[in-house]
């Protein structure tokens, strides 16, 4: 199994065996939640003489960072054509006028020429209720790019739209996840797995953001149905506490309900998600290629 790599903004992610560590809080304030393309591609100039050429799972801490999927995926360019796997309470598709956020960076991946696919799966957010629908990119929808598996979430805005085919709905996750893995039989498509631990239910591990349903056993049986064509991964959804010096990220997480943690249970929270942590690495890496 490869050694992960742990980009460690916020110090969320506790020692992970045989790991690669990069100290990146200087850039926390800038790259969290989201900031400007010129901002994101200057954070990546600074990022890559200091990744490793090989490496396992990558940790990026709070949700906060999920964007960051989208540059890991792109160095996958040269191994694709692949799909991309996404577990997510949120379709992190949703429009961001001001350059990249942790909500918007489906979009991006969904334009690359050698992502043939992306599916959100474990959505049962309101992001794609009809409340919000004006908010999300429908483009990749309309051309086939992009699926949102939902659990217990009214889409019927869809079909007034024509996009029914881009959405999977579920009364449960368990439901979810037998379709996922039974379309997964016999497929040979190489897979990039991100998971957002967001998508679980809070009695399986706390996050920063609103939470989805699912359990541990079905986000174990989502990997499990991947076998062998796993080619890249990585994990958010750690808890960490922060205070934005930025005034209008402070606004955004206050709009997103983003809880106060208190000392104590930041830490117990913290180590519940590390021990969740080592079990999803060493089930990512039994079904790695």
């Amino acid at each position: 199994m490869k050694h992960p790599l742990v980009l460690d903004f916020d110090r969320s992610v506790g020692a992970m065996p045989g790991e690669t560590r990069i100290d990146l809080a200087d850039w926390q304030e800038r790259i969290r939640f989201g900031c400007t393309l010129r901002t994101f591609r200057a954070f990546l100039d600074a990022l890559a003489p200091q990744l490793p050429r090989e490496h396992g799972t990558t940790f990026f801490g709070s949700g906060d960072y999920h964007h960051l999927s989208w540059p890991m995926i792109e160095r996958l360019a040269a191994r694709g054509p692949f799909e991309v796997v996404v577990f997510d309470n949120h379709p992190d598709n949703m429009r961001f006028p001001w350059g990249i956020h942790c909500g918007s960076w489906v979009r991006r991946v969904a334009l690359l020429p050698f992502v043939t696919r992306v599916r959100v799966l474990g959505i049962s957010s309101g992001d794609v209720g009809a409340a919000h629908a004006w908010e999300n990119y429908l483009t990749p929808l309309w051309r086939g790019k992009l699926e949102y598996w939902t659990v217990g979430v009214d889409t019927g805005w869809s079909r007034r739209l024509g996009l029914e085919s881009a959405f999977r709905n579920f009364d449960t996750p368990s439901a979810l996840i037998e379709r996922f893995a039974e379309e997964q039989r016999g497929a040979t498509t190489p897979v990039y797995l991100t998971i957002d631990k967001d998508a679980l239910s809070p009695e399986v591990a706390h996050t920063n953001w609103d939470q989805g349903q699912l359990l541990e056993h079905d986000l174990a049986r989502g990997i499990d149905a991947l076998a062998s064509r796993i080619i890249g991964s990585d994990i958010n959804g750690d808890v960490s506490a922060y205070r934005y010096a930025t005034w209008w990220k402070r606004k955004l997480s206050a709009l997103d309900e983003q809880p106060e943690i208190d000392a104590a249970q930041l830490a117990q929270w913290q180590a519940q998600q590390h021990a969740l942590n080592l079990r999803l690495l060493e089930r990512i890496g039994a079904a790695t290629r």
